[in-house]
């Protein structure tokens, strides 16, 4: 499958963020990526899903969330990190530039989020209702994401390890806050990094299908809703 891959760079709030854009011929949705913390586009877990998404016919994004100059001051405090509103903030712009690119104004939207990002996700996904149509989070805090969770709509695929506790509990809490469709995916033996033989595989087909399911256009242009049940695999 032909790809069509550039770097970009993207006017956010006082700042400019770098990316990489990777267009699938016959691509119909694209997925931001937000990466976890002390992360970037380079992440070699994200960047093996984000391939996957490309295989499956998803355009993807993955960006810098965090400049140089930020990263050198979250080395230091390991705040910036944290700040779930200022990386949200800075992926709803990124949402904005991809409406105004004439290649990716028509896709649908979706975003992926691992770490604290999936709670940033929530949080930009809350902000854009009519714009966001997907999310999907690996090993994700969306405990993070706070009172934006009530507002989200946007069909919602939460993936963690089956060793990740502590992670495991912040997402059945958070789903109950949930007024979205929601679905909670369990990788039996993964822990929060999913360094496990196959685990990051079973991230990547799932995330694909979550999608492929709700990024598509079918030919009357209405998104198609199906329901999603929750599963181990």
């Amino acid at each position: 499958m032909h790809h069509n891959r550039r770097e970009v760079r993207i006017d956010a709030p006082g700042t400019t963020l770098d990316g990489d854009l990777v267009i699938p011929a016959t691509a119909q949705g694209v997925v931001l990526f937000a990466h976890g913390s002390g992360s970037s586009r380079f992440s070699p877990r994200n960047q093996y899903v984000a391939n996957a998404l490309q295989q499956a016919g998803l355009a993807t994004l993955l960006m810098d969330l965090l400049t140089p100059a930020d990263e050198a001051l979250d080395a230091q405090t390991a705040h910036l990190r944290f700040d779930i509103r200022l990386l949200a903030e800075r992926l709803a712009a990124a949402t904005n530039w991809l409406r105004q690119e004439p290649a990716t104004r028509d896709f649908v939207p979706g975003y992926f989020g691992a770490s604290t990002g999936g709670g940033a996700a929530l949080v930009a996904a809350a902000d854009r209702p009519d714009r966001v149509r997907a999310v999907v989070s690996r090993g994700g805090r969306p405990d993070l994401a706070g009172s934006a969770l009530e507002n989200v709509t946007a069909p919602t695929l939460l993936i963690v390890g089956g060793r990740d506790t502590p992670v495991m509990d912040m997402n059945r809490d958070a789903m109950q806050r949930m007024i979205a469709e929601v679905q909670l995916e369990t990788v039996p033996g993964a822990t929060h990094q999913f360094e496990e033989p196959g685990a990051l595989d079973a991230v990547a087909r799932l995330g694909a299908e979550w999608f492929a399911k709700w990024l598509r256009l079918p030919t009357d242009g209405a998104l198609v809703r199906q329901p999603a049940t929750g599963r181990t695999v």
